[in-house]
């Protein structure tokens, strides 16, 4: 018995030297990536100080209207995820990415993600930026409920809400959400590089696999993916989303022009996630939507449609 218990211990304490082994390789190598991804990630568009943390806004055109885009929780490089579709609309329009805290060129910081607090850096980084309202704005998936509670506290300066697969606050009643274990876990291994050893995970993003990006935007979308995976805001802004939504549930529909265009659903974990959707922006008073058989980067999937709908609907308003 104790020979069996002793080869137990030593084959335990082999596996965790291993492992120990596998952790530092993988770190030392990281660290090693990030300095040499540094020389092509130069911000390219504006970086303004917000609550002592470093956000980038990125403008492109010239028109008289302003289409801000709002991204989706976990997408590690706004500007180039919706490149695909703002670049077939700057040169109607002016268009607008602000990069929250955790994400892209922007700094990680030590900032609430209570939705008061996302909604108000959002809003100063556009004025240090020198933008200025009103905006139509482009929510992606889970910046959908900052976009509606923009348009219930300060509906002067929203002309219009144009959702990219936009969550609306009855989603978090029932969205299955990831565990702090499981968000801890991901963080630690995204932290430490382990992310580099399967490349295909960021290979397969919608913006690289539709051809959206140029052989250099591809390389500074992965690097930034490497180093912008699973960040402590990004964390904070899952850990929050509830109370946030129902903070925006208690404030109803907003009174602005909506057009949603809905994905099949087959990406989200939310069963009715269509039908959901369809309802909250059917029971607008000047609501529209369209559904599309693609993936919940609806934007990246099908960008001429989005294009063709959106200059007629923002025309027509």
């Amino acid at each position: 018995m104790k020979k069996v218990l002793g080869k137990i211990r030593i084959i335990f304490i082999v596996v965790i030297c291993i492992l120990l082994l596998i952790i530092a390789v993988s770190f030392i190598n990281h660290r090693i990536q990030l300095k040499k991804e540094s020389a092509i990630l130069s911000p390219i568009g504006t970086m303004v100080n917000v609550n002592n943390h470093q956000m980038h806004v990125y403008t492109e055109g010239s028109g008289a209207k302003t289409l801000v885009f709002m991204s989706g929780g976990g997408t590690s490089s706004p500007v180039l995820d919706f490149k695909g579709l703002y670049s077939k609309l700057s040169n109607q329009y002016r268009i607008v990415v602000v990069e929250k805290a955790g994400y892209g060129y922007s700094e990680t910081a030590a900032v609430s993600r209570d939705i008061d607090t996302i909604l108000e850096e959002t809003r100063t980084a556009l004025s240090l930026a020198g933008e200025q309202a009103p905006y139509i704005l482009y929510p992606h998936s889970m910046s959908g409920i900052e976009a509606l509670y923009w348009a219930q506290k300060y509906p002067e300066e929203v002309t219009a809400i144009m959702g990219l697969d936009p969550a609306i606050p009855a989603a978090y009643e029932k969205f299955p959400l990831p565990s702090d274990f499981t968000m801890g876990i991901t963080s630690f291994a995204a932290r430490i590089g382990i992310t580099r050893f399967f490349p295909s995970i960021v290979n397969s993003s919608a913006a690289i696999e539709e051809n959206h990006l140029s052989e250099q935007e591809k390389n500074i979308y992965r690097a930034i993916f490497y180093e912008k995976t699973q960040t402590s805001n990004m964390n904070e802004e899952v850990k929050m989303i509830v109370n946030n939504a129902q903070k925006v549930s208690e404030g109803g529909i907003p009174n602005v022009p909506m057009y949603f265009f809905i994905s099949n659903g087959k990406e989200v974990p939310l069963d009715d996630w269509k039908n959901l959707l369809m309802e909250y922006v059917g029971a607008a008073q000047d609501g529209k939507y369209m559904i599309l058989d693609s993936g919940h980067y609806i934007h990246d999937y099908e960008p001429e449609i989005i294009v063709e709908e959106s200059v007629k609907f923002i025309e027509s308003i």
